[in-house]
Formats: structure tokens, C-alpha cells, sequence
């Protein structure tokens, strides 16, 4: 639905963003992530012709995109632009009107997403009488009033208690089911393994990483595995000889045991079970993947320490 191709943005001689590609597809839910200040406002940006790229384009459905496919985005940016004077009412229908939708279709969707987001009582209030979350509220629903193919959300979780966060992460799965694409930049990282099927990180202006989220966890994991067990722990330990290293251990009732470990020399799960299998009784053993925060950290610091040498 938007191809992102060699964006490039230079502002008086710094570069914002450096040949950045990517792709987002129908009923895809891609993560941009990277620390403040790597350029993933400015793309959003560019991605909604508020800005232009230095160099490079961007495609809507395998077209240049061009101001006529906007009423086709719905954009929620990290700055928050409600009239604070207006009604929540007015407001949203204001910003329908703007995205397309007649006046009908405006008040018809005004009522559905206040009734499913159960704040009714809410539309004859001033946004300067609510608080922020429930200003955040809004500006999602006028966000996706006019039901937009592809949603580009820049921190859509910031503002939000949990219970409203869980309420946003449920609506934007349902939309992809929908087949709605979707773009979320968040420092949420529990969301992003949670919601979203790919991710792309971006340092400096240029992307370090791109891949689906599964993959990326893999690729980053550093062999430790979780073993629990029923038996004694000294038992397990001595069974181990210099082939495996304990990085960490868990004791739970009854001498049930979970230890997480890294292999060492070759070693394999195979190899694991056949040296204590005779000493305890195995009763899970799973992959420890590293979360996308540790992939993220992990990603951005050996970038750094790469630049320093």
C-alpha cells in the first residue's frame, strides 16, 4: 500500500534521513522504531506531503503518491492539533468533512465510534474540558472517521492508561483484519511484539534493521534456553560439566526447578537432554528469545560503539 523508496531529507546540510526504503503491505501492521531524534517524524512527514523528501518518492497502491490518495491516510501525529473551543462533536466532524465525507456519512460515523469507544455523554463537550487521555480519545477517532486504507500513528499510545492502551491496541488489530495497513512509531515496546508483524529500526536518519518481528527476535537471541525440572538442583548442576554455562535459576515448590542457560562448545538441546535426563525429570525446556526492547538496545549500541572505533 506504500512503498517508501531511497527517502532521503537534508536540512541545511544535516541529514535527517539517508536512503531509507521499505515496504508496507495490505493488512500489515509495520513498527518504525528508533530513539528520538532518528527521523521518524520527518518520514511520517514526508509519507503525508506535510514535507518533501530531498530525494527518493513515495508510492500509494504502485502510484506516485499525490495530494488526491490523502482522504485514502489517516495521520495521528506525536503533536496533537485539536481545537480546543470546538466540541468533540463538531470537531470530528469537521475533520470528516475535511477527509471526504459528507455530512451524513460524518454525523453516521460520529455516532458509531462514540458508541464503541462508550463516550456518548462526551460529544457536547469542549476539548479544553477534557482531560488529556480523553483528548487522546478523540484525536484517535478523528484519525479514522473516514475509515482510511492506511493509518500512519506517530506515539498512539502516549496519553493513555492501560485499560485505554489495551482498548487502542484491540481496535487497531481489528482494523488489520479489516485489511487496513497500518504504521505505528512507539517507544511502547511490549505493543510492537505484540500488535505488529514487522518492524524497522531507524538510527541517524539511515535503517539499521527490517524484518518481520519473530525473525528479528531469532536473529538477535543468544542461544539460552529455559529448562525446568522436577529433582535436585545440585544433581543438575554437577550433570553439566563445563558445557553449558547457568546464567540464571528459579525455585519453585515441591523441588521444581527452572534454569536458564547458554550452550558452550558445541553444544546442542540434544546434547543437554542426554547429560541430565538420568539425573532429573525434564519437564519443559523452551528458546529464551531476547524482546524487542533488548533488540532495539542491542541494535543501537553496537551501532555506536561501531562509529566510535
Amino acid at each position: 500500500m506504500i512503498g517508501v523508496d531511497n527517502i532521503s531529507k537534508y536540512i541545511e546540510g544535516k541529514t535527517i534521513l539517508h536512503n531509507v526504503s521499505f515496504q508496507l503491505n495490505k493488512g500489515e501492521i509495520l513498527g518504525l522504531l528508533g530513539p528520538n531524534g532518528a527521523g521518524k517524524t520527518t518520514l511520517m512527514r514526508i509519507i503525508n506531503r506535510i514535507t518533501s523528501p530531498s530525494k527518493g518518492h513515495i508510492t500509494y497502491d504502485g502510484k506516485i503518491l499525490k495530494e488526491q490518495h490523502l482522504v485514502n491516510i489517516g495521520y495521528l501525529p506525536e503533536e496533537r492539533g485539536l481545537y480546543k473551543t470546538m466540541t468533540v462533536e463538531k470537531q470530528i466532524i469537521f475533520l470528516a468533512r475535511l477527509r471526504g465525507l459528507n455530512k451524513i456519512d460524518a454525523e453516521k460515523q460520529l455516532n458509531y465510534w462514540l458508541e464503541k469507544f462508550d463516550i456518548k455523554d462526551w460529544r457536547n463537550r469542549r476539548i479544553e474540558e477534557l482531560s488529556k487521555g480523553m483528548a487522546q480519545k478523540v484525536q484517535f477517532i478523528a484519525t479514522i472517521v473516514h475509515e482510511p486504507e492506511v493509518l500512519i500513528l506517530d506515539e498512539p499510545f502516549s496519553g493513555f492508561d492501560p485499560i485505554n492502551i489495551e482498548l487502542i491496541r484491540k481496535e487497531l488489530l481489528s482494523l488489520k483484519k479489516k485489511g487496513h495497513s497500518i504504521i505505528i512509531s512507539t517507544h511502547n515496546m511490549n505493543s510492537v511484539e505484540e500488535i505488529c508483524d514487522k518492524a524497522i529500526l531507524i538510527h541517524e536518519g539511515v535503517k539499521l534493521l527490517e524484518g518481520d518481528i519473530q525473525t528479528l527476535r531469532e536473529d538477535n537471541s543468544k542461544d539460552l534456553f529455559k529448562i525446568s525440572f522436577k529433582g535436585n538442583m545440585l544433581s543438575f548442576a554437577n550433570a553439566l560439566w563445563a558445557g553449558y554455562e547457568i546464567i540464571d535459576k528459579e525455585e519453585n515448590n515441591d523441588n521444581h526447578f527452572a534454569v536458564y542457560l547458554k550452550m558452550r562448545q558445541g553444544n546442542d538441546i540434544n546434547n543437554l537432554l542426554n547429560t541430565v535426563m538420568e539425573h532429573v525429570q525434564i519437564t519443559g525446556i523452551e528458546t529464551v528469545l531476547p524482546s524487542m526492547e533488548e533488540v532495539f538496545l542491542n541494535t543501537i549500541n553496537a551501532q555506536n560503539t561501531k562509529e566510535d572505533e
